[in-house]
């Protein structure tokens, strides 16, 4: 019979903070093994010590490289990847002779945990079990002695180890959020909170649970002095605003006065090459970024500025929400994807400016580069005459409204560029429209379809209206339909080239 393998989760480092399983599994097994440096002390060992018992044998598996540099031929990555490879065959083989093997991880095996790349090698083979433990972000909070989140609060655990953009824009996208893996990383951490704005409200823990445990401002603290076993902690906001008696950033009822504005932007259908620099210098000024989630996580972060993120569906909350930043004087902008006035937020604030919200505030509207222009360029120029832009979605208009204007389009030769062609819930509409535009076109009419756009997943089919499988469809697919005059032709790299004539001559 072979061994078991357990991933032991020692907790922060306070030896009292394991679980009653884990000392057990510690005292019982036959082989402990354990992570160390080259020194070949292990931060794991001594804190599962007083649950060893004599006779058990030791398993150290020294990490080839922390933080020198390495003469590896695959540099640090492959140096560590042999490491692991090599510390997976040193436990098969207890496990292969029988033995119990428990594997030492401080705090959660699961949790950045050094375990989690044995049992991806190991637990194919062996019967593998974790046991949790408590995390430092646990411990930490109880060290500071704050809550992390409470009622509807967003926690973000983070590794250090992200570049401090992307740091800055993840944390200020959340009310609560934990770093990790600070030490050579403080510096960019630190950067990143203060671009966030949430460097005032940070906390250094160092150590957790542990004797020489340290507690202080983040903003206090002396870059050399940090080691990797720290972190930074942003509290619950909702418990500091109670205890220190501090109000809400934004009123619930906020106070109408006078120079608020809202500009809804246009973000282009991908990343920054898209965007204009006029909708760059906006963003850049805003005091708040209000827009679906995606949109606002592509917003670069400026230091104070606020974001508030909500789902796909809330249009009108989202725009009565920055109306009422603006009426407080807040300059705010609404991102939308492609160009605003397509399908988008503009019209959804101009609602509700006519509704009676936002009193006082001014709304701009900054345009963007469309969706349908950024399909058409891929594959030439297909919205070279007149054209018709068209959503199938029936989300907010009937679908015999949608019929009759594919119709209508069909019948008047008009090249198409449909939008949301299909979700996971509308799976016949484009199906529907298809056999309403064969009434008029010819099945040998070229069709783009063309997905994620400037995007990681870009991908641009052209394809007849009688080939076309609504089935490869999605919700981030356009479609261009040609009209009769549209040419399909094969360019000189073997793509196809599609444009349509500027004049019936």
């Amino acid at each position: 019979m072979t061994g078991r393998l357990y991933g032991v989760g020692l907790g922060p480092g306070d030896p009292e903070l394991m679980t009653v399983k884990a000392a057990r599994l510690i005292g019982e097994a036959d082989v402990i093994a354990y992570h160390s440096a080259r020194h070949g002390r292990s931060i794991a060992r001594s804190v599962a010590e007083p649950y060893l018992r004599e006779g058990q044998l030791e398993e150290r598996l020294v990490y080839p490289v922390t933080t020198e540099t390495t003469d590896h031929p695959g540099g640090y990555e492959g140096a560590i990847a042999d490491f692991y490879e090599l510390s997976a065959k040193k436990l098969a083989e207890h496990l292969d002779a029988g033995r119990d093997v428990v594997l030492l991880c401080e705090g959660d095996p699961f949790f950045y945990g050094s375990y989690m790349y044995m049992h991806e090698r190991l637990a194919g083979r062996f019967e593998a079990e974790v046991v949790p433990g408590v995390t430092s972000v646990s411990a930490a909070a109880s060290v500071l002695g704050r809550p992390l989140v409470q009622r509807d609060e967003v926690l973000t655990v983070l590794p250090g180890t992200l570049p401090a953009p992307e740091l800055a824009r993840r944390l200020a996208d959340t009310e609560a959020a934990a770093v990790l893996k600070l030490g050579r990383t403080f510096g960019s951490v630190r950067e990143a909170l203060a671009e966030s704005g949430k460097l005032d409200d940070a906390w250094y823990i160092e150590r957790a649970t542990w004797g020489q445990q340290r507690v202080e401002p983040f903003a206090d603290v002396d870059p050399e002095s940090v080691p990797y076993f720290s972190l930074a902690l942003l509290p619950s906001p909702a418990y500091k605003s109670r205890v220190e008696g501090e109000p809400a950033a934004v009123s619930s009822a906020p106070v109408p006065v006078e120079g608020g504005e809202v500009v809804v932007v246009g973000l282009g259908p991908a990343g920054p090459e898209w965007l204009t620099p006029e909708a760059s210098a906006e963003l850049a000024a805003a005091d708040h970024i209000v827009g679906y989630g995606p949109y606002v996580a592509r917003v670069p972060q400026r230091a104070g500025q606020q974001r508030h993120a909500s789902g796909n569906r809330v249009e009108a909350d989202r725009a009565v929400e920055a109306l009422q930043l603006a009426s407080t004087g807040a300059r705010v902008a609404v991102v939308s994807s492609g160009d605003p006035g397509v399908f988008a937020m503009a019209s959804a604030v101009l609602e509700q400016v006519s509704a009676g919200n936002g009193a006082g505030a001014r709304v701009r509207i900054v345009p963007g580069v469309t969706a349908a222009q950024a399909a058409a360029s891929r594959v030439g120029a297909p919205l070279g005459h007149d054209y018709c832009v068209l959503s199938l979605s029936d989300r907010l208009k009937p679908w015999e409204i949608i019929e009759r204007r594919l119709d209508a389009a069909g019948a008047a030769d008009l090249v198409l560029a449909l939008y949301n062609p299909a979700s996971r819930t509308r799976v016949t509409q484009l199906a529907n429209a298809r056999e309403v535009l064969l009434r008029h076109r010819d099945p040998e009419t070229p069709v783009v379809v063309a997905r994620d756009v400037g995007g990681p997943e870009e991908d641009i089919r052209v394809t007849t209206l009688g080939g076309l499988y609504p089935s490869t469809v999605d919700m981030r697919c356009l479609l261009i339909v040609g009209s009769s005059r549209t040419v399909v032709e094969e360019g000189p790299d073997g793509r196809s080239i599609v444009w349509t004539p500027r004049s019936y001559s």
